[in-house]
């Protein structure tokens, strides 16, 4: 049997290193969820941030967009503290996602809740929500100043009705307060669903509600617009009644109230995650946002039509943050 010498040792192993080179290396699979996805929505059921999830869910599973189930579990005690805390605490973990309203800034801010939003990873802005000042239909107020002067002479007796006690409906309220001289009675429910019906069993006088979380009441005639709180109004023309669209109902700001407001709607995961894994959920809810059913929703619920993501998704939020102290300072809704 013939020996191998010192260069057959040489050519084989240059001959099996050349047969490793051929073989093509296969690329690591990009990182996907391995178990159900858990969609945290830290306030109650029925209310904007609520049906916005649910909304992302139904498209995902409709269109078949993720391999893994997604359950969306609402944790509102505290203000949404209970949901963010779970969040916070739960750092590393891609398998789950949280829709913030404006409560990121207010919760922590009104009540020391050892949480900030640093503590979460910005994923995605889905929108800007609006509110948008009702009434009762039944009443016989048309404009807001023909409320806000019955408001006046009522030295306090008028109730509105607002989600959660020192967040964003409230902040809207001492707004008003402060522009007009006009002063309410604020009484908090756990959701804007709920203050809906609240109005139109005439419990309260008026709300700051999202147009998602009365757009029902308004089409069956319970409910009236007066004004949106945002710079401009809200492109959408199509006749939500026999008679009006979101387009219709003038800016606050254009009828003589001058106060402006937008609340976030976006996505963040825990702290600690993989910028793979944050792209991932990036690409995700880009191919939610591109499904005509997104753009349904987005138009029913008269939303402003923002997006982003990435760095400039944070640099809003932080400045955003700073804004919050300010209006929750001059509210005096501060935690001492």
């Amino acid at each position: 049997m013939r020996n191998f010498t010192d260069r057959d040792w040489r050519r084989t192993a240059a001959l099996t290193l050349f047969a490793a080179a051929a073989v093509p290396v296969q690329a690591f699979a990009a990182w996907e969820p391995t178990k159900t996805v858990e969609f945290v929505v830290p306030a109650g059921t029925g209310g904007g941030a609520d049906q916005m999830a649910r909304v992302v869910q139904g498209i995902i599973a409709k269109n078949k967009l993720m391999k893994q189930p997604m359950v969306v579990i609402n944790k509102a005690g505290g203000a949404g503290a209970e949901g963010f805390l779970d969040v916070k605490e739960s750092k590393g973990d891609a398998h789950k996602i949280i829709i913030t309203l404006s409560n990121l800034f207010t919760t922590p801010l009104a009540t020391h809740t050892p949480f900030n939003w640093r503590d979460l990873t910005p994923v995605q802005m889905m929108a800007l929500d609006n509110f948008v000042l009702w009434v009762n239909a039944e009443t016989p107020y048309k404009t807001p100043k023909e409320y806000l002067d019955a408001v006046k002479a009522g030295g306090g007796k008028f109730k509105m009705g607002g989600t959660g006690s020192k967040q964003e409906d409230q902040i809207i309220t001492v707004a008003i307060e402060k522009q007009t001289g006009a002063k309410f009675t604020y009484i908090s429910y756990r959701g804007g669903g709920e203050v809906a019906v609240q109005l139109v069993g005439k419990h309260v006088d008026s709300t700051v509600n999202n147009p998602i979380e009365a757009v029902a009441q308004w089409r069956a005639g319970s409910l009236r617009p007066l004004c949106v709180f945002d710079g401009k109004r809200m492109p959408y023309k199509t006749k939500i009644t026999k008679t009006m669209s979101w387009y219709d109902i003038p800016t606050c700001k254009d009828t003589g109230l001058d106060v402006e407001y937008l609340m976030l709607r976006g996505i963040f995961m825990p702290g600690g995650v993989t910028a793979e894994q944050v792209e991932y959920y990036v690409d995700l809810l880009k191919k939610v946002r591109a499904t005509p059913d997104w753009t349904s929703f987005l138009e029913t619920g008269a939303f402003n039509q923002t997006t982003l993501s990435g760095k400039e998704y944070e640099t809003w939020v932080a400045r955003e943050e700073a804004r919050h102290i300010m209006l929750m300072k001059e509210a005096g809704f501060l935690a001492r």
